[in-house]
Formats: C-alpha cells, sequence, structure tokens
C-alpha cells in the first residue's frame, strides 16, 4: 500500500504542500535569509526522497502539477504591478534600457564563462536562459537543443541565490533606489527573487514582476535568433 500511494500524484503535491509550509513557517520565526522557503523545500524534499529511498519519478508524478501552478503565479505578479503602473509608467524608459542590458549580460555572462571553461555545447545553450522564468526557460531550451531538466535546476538555483542576496548585494555596492534594486532582481531572478522583493518593498516588488515579463519576452525572442546565428 505505502509503494503504490509514492507512486500516485497525492504524494508528490502533498509532501511539496507540507514541507513547504514547514519552511514558511521556520523562515517566518527566524527572519534569516537563509532559510528563503523555496531553497530549504528543494532541501528537504530531496533528504526526505534519499532517506526513505523514493525514486524522483514517483514524487514527480505529483511534481508536475505543482510546476503547472508556475505559470498562473507569475501572472498574478501582474496585481501589484497595475497597483503601480502610475509610477512605473513615469520610470518606463531606464526600465526598458535595464531589462534589456541585465538579460543580455545574464545570457553572455553565463553562458560565456561556460564556453571559456570548456563546457560542451548543450551546456552552453542550458546555462543561457538561466535568468528567466522556469516556464519560458525550459521552452527556450527545448527549441535551440539544450537540456532542458539542467535548464530547470539551474533556473531555481539562480532564482534561490537572488532571493538570498539580492536586494543585500544591491545596497552593499551602493545602490539605494527601490526601483533599480527591484528591476535587478526581477531581471536576474525571476519570479523567487521578485517574491523576495515584495517583502522588501511594494514598488520595487511591482518593477520586479514587471522586469520578469520582459526580459522573458527579450530572452525568448533573441536566444532562438543567436542560436540560428552562430549554429
Amino acid at each position: 500500500m505505502p509503494s503504490e500511494f509514492f507512486a500516485t500524484p497525492l504524494f508528490g503535491i502533498t509532501l511539496t504542500i507540507v514541507v513547504y509550509a514547514l519552511a514558511q513557517m521556520l523562515y517566518r520565526r527566524t527572519g534569516s535569509l537563509f532559510c528563503n522557503p523555496v531553497a530549504l523545500s528543494i532541501l528537504g524534499i530531496i533528504l526526505l526522497l534519499l532517506a526513505c529511498r523514493i525514486p524522483y519519478r514517483s514524487y514527480a508524478v505529483g511534481g508536475h502539477y505543482i510546476l503547472f501552478l508556475l505559470g498562473p503565479s507569475v501572472v498574478a505578479l501582474a496585481v501589484p504591478l497595475y497597483a503601480r503602473r502610475r509610477e512605473i509608467w513615469a520610470r518606463r524608459t531606464p526600465i526598458l534600457v535595464g531589462v534589456a542590458a541585465g538579460g543580455l549580460a545574464s545570457v553572455m555572462s553565463a553562458s560565456g564563462l561556460a564556453w571559456l571553461l570548456g563546457g560542451s555545447h548543450d551546456v552552453v545553450l542550458s546555462l543561457a536562459p538561466k535568468s528567466v522564468t522556469t516556464p519560458i526557460a525550459i521552452s527556450i531550451v527545448e527549441k535551440i537543443g539544450g537540456i532542458a531538466p539542467l535548464t530547470a535546476a539551474l533556473v531555481v538555483m539562480t532564482g534561490c541565490l537572488g532571493a538570498i542576496c539580492g536586494p543585500e548585494f544591491c545596497r552593499l555596492i551602493g545602490l539605494r533606489n527601490r526601483v533599480a534594486i527591484g528591476l535587478a532582481v526581477g531581471t536576474a531572478a525571476h519570479g523567487i527573487g521578485t517574491a523576495r522583493m515584495l517583502e522588501v518593498d511594494r514598488l520595487g516588488g511591482a518593477v520586479a514582476g514587471l522586469a520578469i515579463g520582459l526580459n522573458g519576452l527579450l530572452t525568448a525572442f533573441l536566444l532562438p535568433m543567436l542560436f540560428l546565428l552562430f549554429s
């Protein structure tokens, strides 16, 4: 009976919700940046699967339903964006320039570093959309020929890193403007980073939500074109 339950979608869904709820509780109690709920949930689920010797494929049967919700969750970020639309529209030119520069820098730095270090063609392509939200990143990689599971893992790692130290790193280098910080975090760390920005500042979080969509559109258009140009 237990083995049959592990193979059902209910197992993956239940495990994800329970572990995330516990991680969220720990984060609220400690307030530590290193207790990021997403990062803790990933680590907790991995350890539980290894300890109980449960195959990842069994978990993924239900995990795919959670993955499906990524799309609607990104769309929901339009709510704070709409609430701050006038303030954002007044800054439209620097926002567009910032997203374009950040998106291009993300692709070139990740793929360029992998290429310089001798990474394979597939690895270089898989790194390119690391700062784009997961559904868009996977779609891009499937078109240009990268490794989708590797890209998905890198996207989540990038988001967790950006959520943990993104706003603090911006302040450390002397960046104080909340719009600029939100733009940087949203462009580099997509949805996970944006969730963190919404805790720090509502306007910065709204700009970060806009940066997700703009960077996704930019990367989705440019990467396939660059792939065709240099292939």
